[in-house]
């Protein structure tokens, strides 16, 4: 945890990039340069844009953008495939001054779902659009629309192959992940080991940033191209939201983990009622949710918050998650791994 130092809190982000299984023994370094680089320059316009006097909701939004842009994350360019080999994408966007929210889900033309979801807070007197209904709504406007190929990567395309070589059924991540991950062990001449930093075939791939603006407003933003080789139509907690994104007067929260599971226990809002009604720090209440509630029901992932006093808590129950923090006048902060106890 990251604590604030006065009572007056310094503007601060904080972004997630996914969590999931780690491979440090057989990681690529180049490829784990390539991670902590893209995550530093991320929260780098966070902190700018905080530094500039940005809103909360400026600031997650920029930096969730720019994740979505980034083809090493599942979210936006570089999305997962679906079993049938098509492209989901959902996203969400909550200001807790006003708790207003946006989101959509399983849109397949969008550049930038997080913009969508904004405008969807922000122009509309709805919360969530779906579809092409929500593509429809986007392009009223003037978001950017692309084709589906867009989205394609060859890692992503190998790692859908591998997922379907290795099942006939449509799993969801960590199912799909385990039965490619024990292909590989058995010789798949398909599955190149060590590449990335935390097995993107074991990986729950989501985006997400809170932040803590100048004025002591909150904010969060979550998105995602959902999980390899899922059924057509599934959604999962990030454009829930209280369970993939939530933020009020009290704490910003963003996950990324086995969406049933975050939904089933209401995630990201259980923090904020813990808080709220029950007096918990953001540390405990953060805890009680990730390495408690969630695993009792098989959830695993991790979470990035931000209270209003400025604290500031990342914690995951997997190997590992890309993630980090800055605060305005202060280094940047980037990890991917456990730290040592």
């Amino acid at each position: 945890m990251t604590t604030a130092n006065s009572n007056t809190p310094t503007p601060v982000i904080a972004i997630h990039g996914g969590a999931g299984t780690i491979t440090r023994a057989a990681m690529d370094a180049g490829k784990e340069a390539e991670y902590t680089a893209a995550l530093r320059a991320v929260l780098e316009a966070g902190q700018r844009l905080l530094a500039s006097g940005a809103s909360a909701v400026d600031a997650v939004t920029e930096a969730v953008r720019l994740l979505e842009e980034c083809p090493l994350f599942n979210a936006g360019k570089g999305a997962v495939l679906t079993h049938a080999g098509t492209y989901e994408l959902d996203a969400a966007v909550m200001d807790g001054a006003t708790r207003q929210a946006g989101a959509v889900a399983c849109v397949k033309r969008l550049r930038n779902p997080v913009l969508a979801a904004r405008a969807v807070m922000e122009r509309s007197e709805h919360v969530l659009f779906a579809g092409e209904g929500a593509e429809a709504f986007a392009q009223a406007q003037g978001l950017e629309l692309v084709e589906p190929g867009y989205y394609f990567t060859e890692a992503r395309h190998a790692q859908w192959q591998r997922a379907r070589a290795t099942s006939g059924m449509a799993l969801l991540d960590h199912d799909a992940a385990a039965l490619a991950a024990r292909g590989s062990e058995e010789g798949d001449p398909g599955r190149k080991r060590g590449s990335d930093p935390i097995d993107p075939d074991r990986k729950f791939g989501t985006v997400g940033a809170v932040a803590l603006d100048s004025r002591g407003r909150l904010a969060a933003a979550t998105s995602t191209g959902g999980v390899t080789n899922k059924q057509v139509g599934r959604v999962g907690d990030t454009p829930i939201i209280g369970a993939g994104c939530y933020a009020d007067d009290v704490v910003a929260v963003s996950t990324t983990g086995t969406g049933e599971m975050f939904i089933r226990a209401v995630a990201a809002y259980d923090i904020a009622a813990r808080m709220r009604y029950a007096g918990a720090t953001l540390a405990g209440a953060s805890d009680a949710v990730v390495h408690e509630c969630l695993p009792a029901i098989g959830g695993r992932g991790g979470l990035v918050a931000i209270d209003a006093a400025g604290n500031v808590v990342l914690p995951f129950n997997t190997e590992g998650m890309y993630r980090g923090h800055a605060r305005v006048g202060d280094q940047v902060h980037v990890a991917i791994y456990r730290q040592p106890a």
